[in-house]
Protein backbone atom coordinates (compact mmCIF):
# COMPACT_ATOMS: atom_id res chain seq x y z
CA UNK A 1 0.00 0.00 0.00
CA UNK A 2 1.16 3.33 -1.34
CA UNK A 3 1.80 5.51 1.90
CA UNK A 4 -0.14 9.07 2.26
CA UNK A 5 1.71 11.99 3.44
CA UNK A 6 0.47 13.79 6.00
CA UNK A 7 1.14 16.90 4.03
CA UNK A 8 -0.87 15.64 1.19
CA UNK A 9 -4.19 14.86 3.57
CA UNK A 10 -3.52 18.68 5.03
CA UNK A 11 -3.45 20.47 1.62
CA UNK A 12 -6.34 18.24 0.33
CA UNK A 13 -8.33 19.33 3.52
CA UNK A 14 -7.56 23.07 3.09
CA UNK A 15 -8.25 23.15 -0.78
CA UNK A 16 -11.22 22.12 -0.35
CA UNK A 17 -14.08 24.75 -0.93
CA UNK A 18 -17.48 25.11 -1.82
CA UNK A 19 -17.83 25.96 -5.83
CA UNK A 20 -21.44 27.31 -6.45
CA UNK A 21 -23.30 25.69 -10.14
CA UNK A 22 -22.79 29.16 -11.48
CA UNK A 23 -19.17 28.27 -11.86
CA UNK A 24 -19.45 24.95 -13.53
CA UNK A 25 -18.66 24.56 -16.79
CA UNK A 26 -20.24 22.04 -19.62
CA UNK A 27 -18.11 19.01 -19.06
CA UNK A 28 -19.48 15.79 -18.34
CA UNK A 29 -17.73 14.17 -15.52
CA UNK A 30 -17.42 10.59 -16.18
CA UNK A 31 -19.47 8.00 -14.69
CA UNK A 32 -16.71 6.23 -12.99
CA UNK A 33 -15.55 9.28 -11.24
CA UNK A 34 -19.11 9.86 -9.46
CA UNK A 35 -18.91 6.13 -8.44
CA UNK A 36 -15.65 7.04 -6.65
CA UNK A 37 -17.54 9.91 -4.52
CA UNK A 38 -19.71 7.39 -3.70
CA UNK A 39 -17.49 4.70 -2.76
CA UNK A 40 -15.37 7.10 -0.57
CA UNK A 41 -18.63 8.44 0.93
CA UNK A 42 -19.54 4.73 1.97
CA UNK A 43 -16.11 4.60 3.85
CA UNK A 44 -17.55 7.44 6.69
CA UNK A 45 -17.73 6.54 9.98
CA UNK A 46 -20.41 5.09 11.33
CA UNK A 47 -21.29 4.67 14.94
CA UNK A 48 -22.69 0.64 15.13
CA UNK A 49 -22.46 0.24 11.37
CA UNK A 50 -25.71 1.72 10.99
CA UNK A 51 -24.22 3.25 7.67
CA UNK A 52 -27.18 5.71 7.12
CA UNK A 53 -26.42 7.35 4.11
CA UNK A 54 -28.44 6.93 0.88
CA UNK A 55 -28.09 8.88 -2.43
CA UNK A 56 -30.11 9.19 -5.31
CA UNK A 57 -28.14 10.72 -8.41
CA UNK A 58 -29.69 12.36 -10.93
CA UNK A 59 -28.10 13.17 -14.14
CA UNK A 60 -29.26 14.09 -17.76
CA UNK A 61 -32.72 14.65 -18.27
CA UNK A 62 -33.18 13.62 -14.54
CA UNK A 63 -31.49 17.19 -13.93
CA UNK A 64 -34.16 19.20 -15.64
CA UNK A 65 -37.30 17.37 -14.42
CA UNK A 66 -35.88 17.75 -10.53
CA UNK A 67 -35.23 21.03 -11.00
CA UNK A 68 -38.63 21.79 -12.49
CA UNK A 69 -40.19 19.63 -9.01
CA UNK A 70 -38.44 22.11 -7.04
CA UNK A 71 -39.33 25.11 -8.37
CA UNK A 72 -43.38 23.73 -8.47
CA UNK A 73 -42.72 22.73 -4.86
CA UNK A 74 -41.65 26.46 -3.77
CA UNK A 75 -44.74 28.01 -6.08
CA UNK A 76 -47.14 25.50 -4.08
CA UNK A 77 -46.41 26.10 -0.35
CA UNK A 78 -44.97 30.11 -0.89
CA UNK A 79 -48.17 32.67 -0.79
CA UNK A 80 -48.96 34.88 -3.19
CA UNK A 81 -47.42 38.08 -1.90
CA UNK A 82 -44.04 36.72 -0.53
CA UNK A 83 -43.59 34.79 -4.31
CA UNK A 84 -40.76 35.50 -6.08
CA UNK A 85 -40.32 35.03 -9.75
CA UNK A 86 -36.39 34.64 -9.33
CA UNK A 87 -36.46 32.29 -6.42
CA UNK A 88 -39.08 30.58 -8.73
CA UNK A 89 -36.63 30.06 -11.44
CA UNK A 90 -33.54 29.54 -9.22
CA UNK A 91 -33.61 25.19 -8.59
CA UNK A 92 -34.10 24.82 -12.17
CA UNK A 93 -31.59 27.05 -13.38
CA UNK A 94 -29.11 25.68 -10.77
CA UNK A 95 -29.93 21.99 -11.43
CA UNK A 96 -29.16 22.67 -15.23
CA UNK A 97 -25.82 24.70 -14.76
CA UNK A 98 -24.99 20.99 -13.22
CA UNK A 99 -23.40 17.79 -14.93
CA UNK A 100 -24.73 15.71 -11.58
CA UNK A 101 -26.89 16.29 -8.43
CA UNK A 102 -26.94 13.84 -5.88
CA UNK A 103 -29.45 13.89 -2.97
CA UNK A 104 -28.70 13.15 0.33
CA UNK A 105 -30.57 11.11 2.43
CA UNK A 106 -30.87 9.75 5.87
CA UNK A 107 -32.21 5.84 6.80
CA UNK A 108 -33.06 6.13 10.23
CA UNK A 109 -31.82 3.01 12.09
CA UNK A 110 -35.13 1.07 12.54
CA UNK A 111 -33.79 0.21 16.08
CA UNK A 112 -32.96 3.67 16.95
CA UNK A 113 -30.22 1.31 18.51
CA UNK A 114 -28.07 5.52 18.59
CA UNK A 115 -29.22 9.14 18.23
CA UNK A 116 -30.24 10.42 15.60
CA UNK A 117 -27.82 12.94 15.20
CA UNK A 118 -25.27 10.41 15.48
CA UNK A 119 -26.78 9.35 11.95
CA UNK A 120 -27.03 13.08 10.83
CA UNK A 121 -23.44 13.59 11.40
CA UNK A 122 -22.28 10.44 9.82
CA UNK A 123 -23.94 11.81 6.95
CA UNK A 124 -22.65 14.93 7.26
CA UNK A 125 -18.52 13.12 7.22
CA UNK A 126 -19.96 11.09 4.42
CA UNK A 127 -20.54 13.84 2.13
CA UNK A 128 -17.10 15.47 3.66
CA UNK A 129 -15.55 12.74 1.83
CA UNK A 130 -17.56 13.35 -1.53
CA UNK A 131 -16.21 16.86 -1.01
CA UNK A 132 -12.39 15.68 -0.30
CA UNK A 133 -12.99 13.41 -3.55
CA UNK A 134 -14.89 16.03 -6.02
CA UNK A 135 -11.32 18.30 -4.82
CA UNK A 136 -8.79 16.02 -5.62
CA UNK A 137 -10.88 15.24 -9.19
CA UNK A 138 -10.57 19.46 -9.76
CA UNK A 139 -14.76 18.97 -9.09
CA UNK A 140 -16.82 21.80 -8.07
CA UNK A 141 -19.53 21.14 -5.61
CA UNK A 142 -21.76 22.22 -3.22
CA UNK A 143 -24.07 20.74 -0.51
CA UNK A 144 -27.76 22.91 -0.33
CA UNK A 145 -30.54 21.75 1.89
CA UNK A 146 -33.57 24.26 0.40
CA UNK A 147 -36.54 24.55 2.60
CA UNK A 148 -38.42 22.21 -0.23
CA UNK A 149 -36.60 19.47 0.56
CA UNK A 150 -38.88 18.30 3.14
CA UNK A 151 -41.44 18.02 0.38
CA UNK A 152 -40.21 15.41 -1.88
CA UNK A 153 -40.71 12.20 -0.09
CA UNK A 154 -42.62 10.91 -2.90
CA UNK A 155 -41.05 12.55 -5.63
CA UNK A 156 -37.86 10.67 -4.25
CA UNK A 157 -39.52 7.57 -3.35
CA UNK A 158 -38.18 7.88 0.33
CA UNK A 159 -38.78 5.00 2.45
CA UNK A 160 -40.11 4.97 5.70
CA UNK A 161 -37.02 6.69 8.89
CA UNK A 162 -35.53 7.80 5.37
CA UNK A 163 -35.21 11.65 4.73
CA UNK A 164 -33.43 14.09 2.37
CA UNK A 165 -30.86 16.47 4.20
CA UNK A 166 -30.39 18.35 0.85
CA UNK A 167 -28.64 18.31 -2.69
CA UNK A 168 -24.81 17.78 -3.58
CA UNK A 169 -24.28 19.69 -6.81
CA UNK A 170 -21.65 18.56 -8.83
CA UNK A 171 -19.50 20.50 -11.72
CA UNK A 172 -16.38 20.65 -13.26
CA UNK A 173 -15.39 24.27 -13.15
CA UNK A 174 -12.53 27.03 -14.15
CA UNK A 175 -12.30 28.78 -10.77
CA UNK A 176 -9.49 30.31 -9.31
CA UNK A 177 -7.98 28.77 -6.54
CA UNK A 178 -9.50 30.25 -3.51
CA UNK A 179 -7.85 30.66 -0.28
CA UNK A 180 -9.27 29.82 2.64
CA UNK A 181 -11.01 31.61 5.06
CA UNK A 182 -10.58 30.67 8.50
CA UNK A 183 -10.23 32.26 12.38
CA UNK A 184 -7.47 30.57 13.88
CA UNK A 185 -8.14 26.91 15.74
CA UNK A 186 -6.17 28.58 18.33
CA UNK A 187 -9.11 30.78 19.41
CA UNK A 188 -11.72 27.46 19.63
CA UNK A 189 -9.83 25.41 21.69
CA UNK A 190 -9.03 24.84 25.49
CA UNK A 191 -6.18 22.71 26.18
CA UNK A 192 -7.69 21.00 30.04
Amino acid sequence: MNKILPEQVNQLIKNRRSIFPKAYIQKSIPKEIIEQVLENANWAPTHKLTEPWRFKVFRGDALEQLGNKLSEVYKEITPTEKFSEMKYKKPLKKALQSDTMIAICMQRDPKESIPEWEEIASVGAAVQNMYLTCTAYDIGCYWSSPGTIKYLNEYLKLKEGEKCLGFLYMGYHEMPEIGGMRRSISEKVEWV
